[in-house]
């Protein structure tokens, strides 16, 4: 290799590539495109401050910068004729394919440098990871690189740049949607069991992660070799086409480049099947946490671990990703324990023998509907793990978009590992979170989820609180003790007042319930218990005697025990809401808490956790000095407002409690935090440790489909928060920093502090309508009352026909009705446009805030381009005028 001849080569390509306008120009398009697609309304709807927008759609983006940088590379030289010329100079065609390789590459890496102003978008808007952000651009870095010798591929066919740019967008397509082509992948897939990606997206997917595998790195650099020798043999036929050997010429080299093709395919699916990667991510995503390692590591040699992984060779585009982890997983974890572990993973058919062993251990497909090619299908996919060692066994049902990989196999490994697991304690309340026959509806309740995951790390037994709690266990979960009666009540804070460990979840208005929503009102403490004799009794007439609450629902017996204030009337909404998509969809009872002030950040309980759903909690105070009070939740002091019990309910049919529409009530904001959630730990002589939570919905089984399932996008920690609460009172706090190892939750700050001061003033002025409305209503009804008491006074007086008196009574109270029916409906509807045109606004400006942002995001990034642009014209005509004597310059 000549290095003099590649860079003289090279320094021409590039020359004369900047040498006017055109190549800035192009530059110029491929940045503002770039943020088009990078800062379009999906990307203020997420509201993260990522790439993920751009990175889905940049391969499009490359069928169009790639031909254009590479269109003239070999396409012009033809048309000029300058390619004799180039290959009778002293170098060989492998040199200057390499020069001009490496010309058009650098072109391209200028542009790329020149798009990094997307990240200083991102760092002007939030706070992104630089680490993902620079794999990110890594990725786009080789997969460019790749298609570039696509596209001097196209350019060698033709003397026509247009007809090179055409062919160049052509053949990069293959790469780009060869995953897509139908039957491609099937075909890899069964006849040659590759599930690995062949699409230049499918491993780009990786860097846009924070995993650098080595099998994506080594696709993109096979396909630039391959793209190179298929240039090497066009730009070498000139010696050998024409000749008599000619077809036997032709057809050697179609053969080396198959073999080509089919050497670079298996050593790439050869890299994929050893799984080796750098993790870049800030939070070490995709490397083994060291408790993994130390759980690996003190397995027992007499007491080894087997593994069986149910998995379904095919699965939907969704959970392509999830398959793919789990079985690096386990591999890794194959390798890292040695012979401790014992892995078998087997592929498992729907209706077939595996199939039907999985389902005997506990294992049962999922129907899962996706989209292929325009249809609707549903697939019954296995993507399950049973764990044994001797006479124990953890069984993880379904791995769900959700459901960290790396803590479920950690904590399975550990538990069974271990010689005894500890002991938890569910009492027995209203809830019936154990399950057990529901005398409402007569039909048998199923476990809460909750019990069913801690049973995967711990002994459950369920409390009787109806006798004195003995029962050994390291912690007591009571769900719902405002339920209990008093007998039960006292033995609960007898329990509590010994100083053993107790989790305790009460709500001022519960809202998710047995069956749907809503139904938790049943649950709500100022609610009578139910009626022992069942739903339809009640209905009969048949009362049965069930006893009172104690306290009268007020849990006074259990909160003295605890040492803290709790009001059952009172409840608390937020306003702020991090999922602008969503924003006018959920009422501010469903509170989004996250790490911006309202998860403690200093407790080892939930530091690290980013983001919690809670409903209508209530809020407690500390009442002893004698308890030390932690917060864990808290809620924003700038967006919070308190209702009432009278102010979320309304009365029902049969005397009952309804919730009313959400939506509709006024919310007037404190400007206080209220604390949700806290760690109770007695001082001096005072024996205390318990964590309280007032709210119910946060350990809801709805919640835990959220949380499985990443429904709505929602990646919340409400089971994490939970299992991190038990752990911490077991004092088992291994696997509490696992729990918190995924990517961090980085919103748009910037553009949520500009959103704020509109939607606080929002909130404000509807509250103000509502009150504003309320209070014209009742001047109603005193106009109402005061005309009627008149007439009762002048009947009462005796001077007058009473009869005629009760006459003009009732007229005038009809009238009065009559008017102030009219007005009522008058005054809401005149509120209903307030509101919806103080939302309008307020939509209105947010809308211009993001559209401002969206603007100097996409017109500022490509204004260095074009300044340099502009410095080398203008300094290229100078240095062109400099050689032209003073008497022939125009004038």
């Amino acid at each position: 290799m000549r290095s003099p001849v590649v860079l003289a080569v090279f320094k021409r390509n590039v020359a004369s590539y900047f040498s006017g306008m055109l190549g800035y120009l192009f530059i110029v398009v491929f940045v503002v495109a770039g943020a088009f697609l990078a800062f379009d309304a999906q990307f203020f709807a997420n509201n993260l401050a990522n790439l993920d927008q751009l990175n889905s759609r940049f391969p499009l983006l490359l069928l169009f910068i790639i031909p254009a940088i590479t269109m003239t590379a070999w396409s012009d030289e033809r048309k000029l004729g300058t390619d004799e010329l180039l290959f009778t100079l002293p170098a060989t065609d492998f040199q200057i394919l390499i020069g001009k390789y490496l010309a058009v590459l650098a072109v391209y890496t200028v542009a790329l440098l020149f798009s990094l102003t997307h990240g200083i978008v991102l760092e002007r808007l939030g706070n992104p990871d630089w680490g993902l952000i620079a794999t990110t651009y890594f990725g786009y870095w080789l997969a460019g690189a790749a298609l570039l010798a696509a596209g001097m591929f196209a350019s060698v066919l033709t003397s026509s740049a247009t007809v090179a740019f055409v062919l160049g967008a052509v053949i990069c397509a293959i790469p780009v949607f060869i995953d897509q082509i139908p039957g491609v992948r099937e075909f890899m897939r069964d006849n040659l069991r590759i599930t690995e990606p062949l699409s230049v997206s499918g491993h780009l997917a990786g860097f846009t992660s924070g995993k650098v595998a080595y099998s994506s790195i080594f696709y993109f650099v096979g396909l630039t070799a391959f793209f190179l020798y298929l240039n090497a043999v066009m730009i070498g036929r000139r010696h050998w086409a024409g000749g008599k050997d000619s077809s036997n010429m032709t057809g050697q080299y179609l053969a080396r480049v198959v073999c080509l093709g089919v050497a670079l395919l298996a050593l790439t699916y050869t890299f994929a099947t050893a799984g080796n990667s750098v993790d870049t991510s800030t939070e070490k995503l995709h490397t083994l946490a060291p408790v993994t390692l130390e759980s690996l590591s003190k397995i027992p040699n007499d007491k080894p671990v087997t593994i069986q992984a149910f998995i379904s060779s095919e699965v939907p585009q969704d959970f392509v990703a999830i398959r793919k982890d789990l079985i690096n997983k386990l591999n890794e974890f194959d390798k890292r324990a040695g012979k401790n572990i014992q892995l078998r993973i087997v592929d498992v058919e729907p209706f077939s023998d595996a199939a039907e062993q999985a389902e005997g251990l506990g294992i049962l497909p999922r129907s899962i509907q996706s989209e292929e090619g325009g249809r609707f299908t549903q697939n019954d996919i296995y993507l399950g793990v049973v764990l044994t060692s001797g006479f124990d066994t953890v069984t993880i049902p379904f791995f769900d978009r959700g459901t960290p990989i790396e803590y479920e196999l950690t904590r399975s490994v550990a538990t069974i590992a271990q010689e005894k697991r500890r002991v938890i304690g569910i009492l027995s309340t209203d809830v019936k979170a154990m399950g057990g026959l529901d005398i409402q509806s007569s039909r048998q309740l199923p476990e809460w989820q909750i019990v069913q995951e801690l049973k995967k790390q711990y002994e459950v037994k369920e409390v009787d609180p109806g006798n004195p709690i003995t029962t050994e266990m390291d912690v007591l979960v009571a769900i719902l003790p405002s339920s209990l009666t008093q007998p039960q009540a006292e033995n609960l804070a007898t329990y509590i007042e010994s100083g053993k460990p107790v989790l305790v979840f009460d709500d001022p208005a519960p809202v998710w319930g047995p069956d749907n929503f809503s139904s938790g009102i049943i649950w709500a403490p100022l609610e009578p218990k139910p009626n022992p004799q069942g739903g339809m009794m009640a209905m009969m007439g048949m009362q049965g005697r069930s006893e009172p609450k104690a306290d009268g629902g007020k849990a006074s017996t259990v909160l003295k025990a605890l040492g803290i204030k709790w009001d059952v009337r009172n409840s608390v909404f937020d306003t702020y809401n991090p999922h602008p998509r969503v924003a006018e969809a959920y009422p501010a009872e469903l509170m989004f808490l996250d790490g911006q002030g309202s998860i403690n950040a200093k407790s080892s309980i939930t530091s690290g956790l980013q983001e919690l759903i809670t409903f209508s909690p209530g809020f407690i105070a500390e009442r002893d000095s004698d308890v030390d009070v932690t917060w864990l939740l808290k809620t924003r002091a700038e967006t919070t407002g308190v209702n009432t019990w009278d102010k979320l309910t309304r009365q029902g049919f049969g005397g009952s409690r309804q919730y009313r529409d959400l939506q509709q009530i006024p919310h007037k904001l404190t400007d206080e935090a209220y604390v949700t959630a806290a760690l109770l730990k007695g001082k001096e002589s005072k024996k205390l440790n318990a964590i309280f939570i007032a709210d119910l919905d946060i350990v809801h089984d709805l919640m835990f489909q959220v949380w499985q399932q990443q429904m709505m996008d929602f990646k919340i920690d409400n089971v994490l928060f939970v299992l991190n609460c038990v752990d911490y009172l077991a004092g088992d706090e291994r696997f509490i920093e696992l729990r918190k190892r995924r990517a961090q939750h980085r919103t748009l700050t910037e553009l949520e502090a500009r959103k704020k001061k509109f939607e606080s003033q929002r909130t404000q002025e509807i509250a103000d309508a509502d009150e504003a409305a309320a209070k014209e209503l009742d001047e109603a009804k005193e106009r109402l009352t005061k005309v009627v008491n008149e007439l009762q006074k002048e009947m009462q007086s005796g001077n007058v026909d009473v009869q005629a008196v009760q006459i003009r009574l009732q007229n005038a109270t009809e009238a009065e009705n009559r008017k102030l029916q009219q007005r009522e409906n008058e005054i809401e509807r005149e509120k209903q446009i307030r509101v919806r045109q103080i939302r309008t606004e307020t939509e209105q400006d947010i809308r211009k805030i993001e559209r401002g942002i969206r603007l100097w995001a996409v017109f500022i990034p490509p204004l260095p381009a074009i300044f340099l642009g502009l410095i080398v014209v203008v300094s290229r005509i100078f240095d062109e005028r400099k050689g032209i004597a003073s008497d022939r310059r125009r004038e």
